[in-house]
């Protein structure tokens, strides 16, 4: 029987995975994510199914690879915690899930887009201190006559500007490769002009190495309003944190939301007891309620998990057939 690891499998996760498993493969669900410590619970297995800030290094993997485990797929869209280089050296199969629910991550991205911009964690956190006087920081405008603009136009940004625009919103879109189903919905612009008019800017960018580390850096956000919020649903290198942390503290922004995390290996999953010992995240979370945090569940909804690891189970079942998949990942 062909035995899968699974890691990083939440409690609640773990009937998800028994329930879609018609391939009636062998698993092993493991809680925590992979890392160095832990490798040895590999062993044994046929192949191992990742999600994001799993440790799938050289070092990792040349463990798996002794073990004779071939497959190293993730259940995420993003791989960039598989060494591409080390699994082409072992000849190690890899591959994700390229979509799953795009609702998931764009109503989290909508939620918190919102909650800046009509101030919702502002005036709920001045009712939790027992405080119910109307301040002048929670007036605000309403969507519906306001700008949104939305970096990043693929089927999670589409779907966004879907919902943005079913509220009666203008929604503008800067995307290099604009899709059919976006145009219905958004109308595209320099990002320069969507910086510069829209009230919210939400951003769902593909991270690409080397290519646009720290896009949302000093000069993007000083070409945003003072009165914008902007959120962040798509990764963590996308940001540069101090330049964000500043624009907030200088008013140069109204707000930034985010779903992703610096040094997020090192914080998700982690209870500090209030005693947060990354400083970046630190900084980050003394802004609130200027700036919301959430750790990384923008697809941690039923209907994305089930495609999550429904796609994952017809991946194995494709490579075990046919020796690949239709949604390999390969070094370039």
């Amino acid at each position: 029987m062909f035995r899968v690891v699974a890691y990083g499998v939440r409690e609640n996760e773990v009937e998800f995975f028994k329930k879609l498993n018609k391939y009636d493969y062998d698993l092993q669900l493991e809680s925590e994510l992979l890392t160095h410590e832990n490798i040895e619970t590999a062993k044994g297995a046929d192949a191992v199914l990742l999600r994001a800030n799993c440790e799938a290094d050289d070092i990792n993997l040349a463990k798996l690879n002794e073990w004779g485990i071939k497959y190293v797929f993730t259940r995420t869209v993003g791989y960039n915690h598989i060494d591409l280089k080390a699994a082409a050296k072992y000849g190690m199969e890899v591959a994700r899930v390229p979509a799953y629910s795009p609702y998931a991550v764009a109503e989290l991205a909508m939620t918190l887009g919102m909650m800046l911009f009509r101030h919702t964690a502002l005036a709920t956190s001045m009712t939790e201190q027992g405080n119910f006087s109307v301040s002048t920081a929670t007036f605000s405008g309403e969507v519906h006559s306001s700008t949104v603009g939305i970096v990043g136009t693929g089927r999670i940004g589409a779907t966004e500007a879907q919902l943005y625009s079913g509220m009666g919103a203008k929604v503008l879109g800067y995307d290099p490769y604009p899709s059919d189903f976006a145009k219905q919905y958004v109308t595209f612009v320099s990002q320069d002009e969507l910086l510069e008019k829209s009230d919210i800017v939400s951003v769902h960018v593909p991270y690409f190495p080397g290519q646009n580390d720290n896009l949302i850096d000093k000069g993007f956000l000083a070409k945003m309003k003072e009165t914008a919020v902007l959120v962040n649903t798509a990764r963590s290198e996308l940001a540069d944190y101090a330049a964000i942390i500043s624009a907030v503290k200088a008013g140069h922004i109204a707000g930034f939301a985010s779903d992703v995390l610096p040094n997020e290996a090192e914080i998700l999953g982690h209870d500090f007891k209030g005693k947060i010992t990354d400083e970046t995240t630190k900084a980050l979370v003394d802004l609130y309620p200027r700036v919301l945090l959430t750790p990384h569940i923008g697809s941690y909804t039923s209907p994305a998990l089930t495609d999550m690891i429904a796609v994952s189970y017809d991946n194995f079942h494709q490579a075990i057939e046919t020796g690949k998949t239709d949604n390999d990942v390969k070094l370039d």
